[in-house]
């Protein structure tokens, strides 16, 4: 029977690329003879399994190194674009100029045709998508965190028209980690991800990869690869969108544009999108390639003000879209703004874990009217609030006091052996906590004041200020004898067999005369 010509295509490039491997092992040039290199490519291309076998040849010949027998046999730039536009189709850029303002007017209108949320939200999911257009130009990728409280409110929907208008869309539901950076490094796609609580669930340290592709200048993994284990480095600079019930990871959350979706009430209704006409998602992409190719070099050289009252990573976040909506003009520089600042003053009501946990301990200083308490006590106290995490923290058992000291610990404070009454143990003074409460908590911190040295020999001296705001007080309350050496009133100290001169309640509490 007569072998097909491709066969016998086939085996005569594999027996002329297979002489040079023998070769190989006495003539290190043997891979640099005349065509040998362009065979290697193609067969890498085509032929995976017989490139892979080879490539073990070359490996057992010692010859080569595996990284520049890769770096050699790699597909050229043109051949991976043609590969790219296979994947992704070619997209035509519009014929005439853009009009930015009606064409972000027009992807706005366009997805509320399909998704049921509020305008902050359309506005911001329209300057994103078409952020992913510009990603070859821009310093800053954030991640557009579709997030919705319950089911059935539209967050694949969302997530759906978000890859009909991006850049490259690759919408996956699941994706190993080992893939996620090589999908990236080889397509540099939009990511898009949905049901990412229970992704990331099962793949924790994908995480790292998602993070680590917000700047660019930092937007690499490395991974060893191969079978000598050859470090690499891989590219995971690119545009992600996440789709997921509830809050995602703090890390990655500080690093997305927030797009939160409600469910539909009655009366409120939207188009499906499966019976969409692909002609509008067509003409909507050439005209994000065509305002992408016109205004890339002025948006990529923009640097926005920082919009007052977003923190520093809100602001990093929402630089590309607020050039974006500048370049657009019209009314997208307000409504950007306005977007940022209602989205991410909606994602300040939820703080992290270690801003409540600071929220709560304050709490129980203010309420306890203490200014310093066992640790013991801090914990009793924290774990008896239902509605707070701290009752539930180890899978349903309450957090333990080491659990206690480590959160505390990330914020610079440390428990130290005090004195309350009789009783000396480990705890916290309330003046530990005064610079993470200035830092991290918008109010003030409860005043921690305590007067100063008073003279000796009965002159009067002043009680201090507690540490909530009190009435004025009589010259009788405020003036108080001492024979004693200059002294901190407040400060607990041991008090003296046969009375209680330091005033104090139980377990330290600072008595309400004192108090105020």
């Amino acid at each position: 029977m007569t072998t097909p010509d491709r066969f016998a295509d086939q085996w005569a490039t594999t027996d002329k690329v297979g002489d040079a491997v023998k070769k190989l092992g006495s003539d290190a040039g043997a891979l640099y003879e005349p065509g040998i290199l362009s065979l290697l490519q193609k067969m890498r291309k085509n032929e995976p399994s017989i490139f892979a076998r080879l490539r073990a040849k070359v490996k057992d010949t010692k010859q080569v190194s595996m990284a520049e027998f890769d770096r050699l046999t790699a597909v050229s730039e043109d051949e991976e674009d043609a590969a790219h536009n296979d994947i992704f189709g070619e997209i035509e850029p519009w014929p005439k100029p853009v009009s930015g303002e009606e064409l972000l007017d027009d992807i706005a209108n366009t997805m509320k045709r399909y998704v049921a949320a509020d305008k902050e939200t359309i506005r911001a999911a329209a300057l994103w998508v078409t952020f992913t257009w510009l990603i070859d130009v821009v310093q800053i990728a954030p991640i557009a965190n579709i997030t919705a409280p319950e089911k059935r409110c539209g967050k694949s929907i969302l997530l759906t028209v978000l890859g009909r208008l991006a850049y490259r869309p690759l919408q996956v539901a699941n994706i190993a980690p080992a893939a996620l950076y090589r999908a990236i490094e080889l397509w540099a796609p939009t990511l898009l991800i949905d049901e990412v609580d229970a992704f990331l669930a099962a793949h924790d340290d994908a995480r790292g990869i998602l993070n680590a592709g917000f700047t660019r200048d930092s937007a690499s993994v490395i991974r060893c690869v191969g079978d000598d284990h050859m470090p690499t480095r891989f590219n995971v600079w690119g545009a992600k969108a996440l789709c997921g019930i509830g809050k995602i990871a703090d890390t990655l959350a500080d690093r997305s544009i927030p797009l939160r979706l409600r469910r539909r009430v009655a009366g409120e209704t939207v188009e499906r999108l499966r019976h969409s006409d692909p002609t509008i998602w067509m003409r909507l992409q050439a005209k994000l390639a065509r305002f992408a190719a016109d205004n890339g070099a002025v948006i990529g050289d923009a640097r926005p003000d920082p919009i007052q009252g977003l923190n520093d990573r809100a602001n990093d976040c929402w630089e590309p879209l607020l050039a974006i909506a500048d370049v657009a003009g019209g009314h997208w520089p307000k409504s950007a703004r306005l977007a940022a600042t209602v989205l991410h003053g909606l994602e300040g009501d939820t703080p992290s874990i270690g801003i409540e946990l600071l929220q709560d301990v304050k709490a129980m200083f203010v309420e306890k009217r203490v200014i310093k308490i066992f640790s013991s006590e801090l914990l009793d106290a924290l774990i008896a609030d239902d509605e707070a995490p701290w009752a539930t923290w180890n899978r349903g058992k309450p957090m333990s006091p080491r659990q206690l000291s480590g959160k505390l610990t990330e914020f610079g404070i440390k428990s130290k052996q005090i004195r309350i009454n009789f009783d000396s143990k480990k705890g916290y003074q309330i003046e530990d906590f005064k610079d993470s409460f200035t830092r991290y908590l918008s109010a003030s911190p409860p005043s921690l004041s305590e007067t100063s040295k008073q003279a000796t020999d009965y002159v009067a001296s002043s009680v201090s200020q507690g540490i909530l705001p009190t009435p004025a007080k009589t010259p009788c309350e405020t003036l108080q004898p001492s024979n004693g050496a200059g002294c901190f009133d407040v400060s607990d100290r041991t008090p003296p067999l046969g009375g209680d001169r330091g005033n104090k309640g139980k377990n330290g509490a600072v008595s309400h005369e004192e108090f105020l």
